[in-house]
């Protein structure tokens, strides 16, 4: 096997989105960096629901060291901003962990973060507005997106022609009702294709939880064309929009066709349809949207976005719309 992939990938596992980061000090490897952005716009829908938005604001501290020997190790910690609202509840923990990485051993993080299980499924998560809805339901404690007290652990081997192959693997302890989870995550890059899988299982409240899932994608999101599709096969996990009840068995599929021209403007459009398998229930959602996005500057960008209601079996049809703009830290 040759040289891992890790050593390409540091800076961006580190620096998750460097374009936004503000580094204030690096002095021989060692550094600390400001970053997050803050969005407002507005929101709509046919029930005549129009209110002021905000899409994830978010602040967050990176600071790295250089231990030698060619390990580094990274503390990051990210909050949500509800800037809108006065009150109390202002942050709210999004990312904290620390990592160690190392070029050829590959890369451990403990902490609240972004799941393996996430590597795969999250090709298609990309519009500012409107994406995978499905994969943020309980996230924090299933791990299908953002994951609490998780440890994980990725490595990358780059197969020459052949393409490169990464994988990730990750656990999370007993707490209140959910038993002990683990997940994993296969990556394969050739030239500007992937293809990826992950599986992820656990109790919750003695009850098994799992999901199945394969994805493709193609290209770089913002730089040209870029597709990608994402199927799941999920027990116990997806309900009407976080409502009850949770259908034992559904299928989700997720779809995103983009292109960016070369004036930074970014068209976009995404099919999310999630079905109840249960005796044949139904459609528990199924929305398609068109989405807009320019940047003005790269740390400047104004988005706008319709999501039309496909229907489903458990409520009327909703057509959202939504536009605005955000600038990052």
């Amino acid at each position: 096997m040759k040289k891992t992939l890790l050593a390409a990938a540091i800076p961006a596992l580190l620096l998750a989105n460097a374009a936004s980061a503000v580094e204030l000090y690096n002095v021989e490897g060692n550094t600390f960096a400001l970053g997050g952005h803050l969005s407002a716009g507005l929101t709509g829908s046919d029930n005549g629901n129009t209110e002021v938005n905000s899409v994830s604001p978010r602040i967050n501290i990176v600071a790295t060291r250089d231990l030698g020997n060619g390990f580094v190790a990274d503390a990051k910690a990210e909050w949500g901003l509800n800037f809108l609202d006065g009150g109390e509840n202002t942050l709210s923990t999004r990312l904290g962990y620390l990592g160690l990485t190392h070029d050829s051993l590959g890369r451990a993080v403990v902490g609240t973060q972004w799941a393996p299980f996430y590597d795969a499924a999250g090709v298609a998560d990309m519009p500012l507005a409107f994406a995978d809805d499905f994969l943020y339901e309980d996230h924090y404690n299933l791990g299908t997106a953002r994951a609490e007290k998780m440890v994980s652990y990725r490595n990358g081997f780059d197969l020459g022609n052949a393409g490169a192959l990464s994988f990730g693997l990750a656990w999370q302890g007993e707490h209140d009702e959910y038993d002990t989870r683990g997940q994993a995550a296969l990556t394969y890059k050739v030239m500007d294709f992937s293809a990826n899988a992950a599986y992820s299982a656990g109790d919750v409240a003695n009850v098994e939880t799992t999901s199945s899932l394969v994805s493709l994608s193609y290209g770089s999101y913002g730089s040209g064309l870029y597709a990608a599709g994402v199927y799941a096969e999920n027990e116990n996990i997806n309900s009407f929009f976080g409502t009850g009840p949770t259908a034992a068995d559904s299928t989700a599929t997720e779809l995103l066709l983009a292109y960016a021209f070369a004036n930074s403007l970014n068209v976009s459009v995404n099919y999310e349809n999630v079905e109840n398998d249960d005796d044949g229930q139904g459609t528990l959602s199924s929305t398609s949207a068109l989405q807009v996005e320019y940047n003005f500057l790269p740390n400047v960008v104004a988005y706008a976005a319709y999501q039309v209601d496909l229907g489903n079996d458990y409520a009327s049809d909703n057509n959202v719309w939504a536009f605005g703009g955000r600038i990052y830290l």
